[in-house]
């Protein structure tokens, strides 16, 4: 996209879980199946795991980037097999890093959430997106 524009800004962004595991963290993607959704949610049970959001701004004719990754910290309560198997059912969380959706029903399957961005897990650190785009020189709003 990038190429095409070349005057244009494009942002870019991802998300990913982190669940901390004794020695090496383990990295939680999405999912994309049932079976691993289901076992994403259960080593996530009655543990933390942090939610990093990686936004870059790129604009390619003056190669300026601005980047920047936000961190939410998820507390998940104890999730039995019956818990997860009907939130599979209901949210069909399967494209969500961890299998894990807040602004749904897996607002449920919290004991709490730690952000200085509300927007921040369900996709676009919108707060720091608005920063960026000021620096970038948009007037926001």
């Amino acid at each position: 996209m990038a190429l095409l524009h070349p005057q244009a800004w494009v942002i870019g962004s991802d998300q990913i879980a982190v669940l901390a595991t004794p020695g090496t963290p383990t990295i939680l993607g999405k999912p994309g199946t049932e079976e691993r959704c289901r076992a994403q949610l259960h080593a996530c049970s009655n543990t933390t795991v942090d939610y990093l959001t990686a936004v870059a701004l790129m604009r390619h004719e003056t190669q300026q980037l601005i980047e920047f990754t936000d961190m939410t910290r998820v507390s998940f309560r104890k999730l039995d097999e019956a818990t997860i198997a009907r939130y599979i059912a209901k949210e069909q969380p399967l494209d969500c890093a961890g299998g894990f959706k807040s602004e749904g029903l897996g607002i449920a399957l919290c004991n709490s959430i730690f952000n200085s961005d509300p927007s921040a897990l369900i996709g676009m650190p919108l707060i720091r997106l608005s920063a960026a785009l000021r620096t970038a020189g948009f007037e926001i709003p």
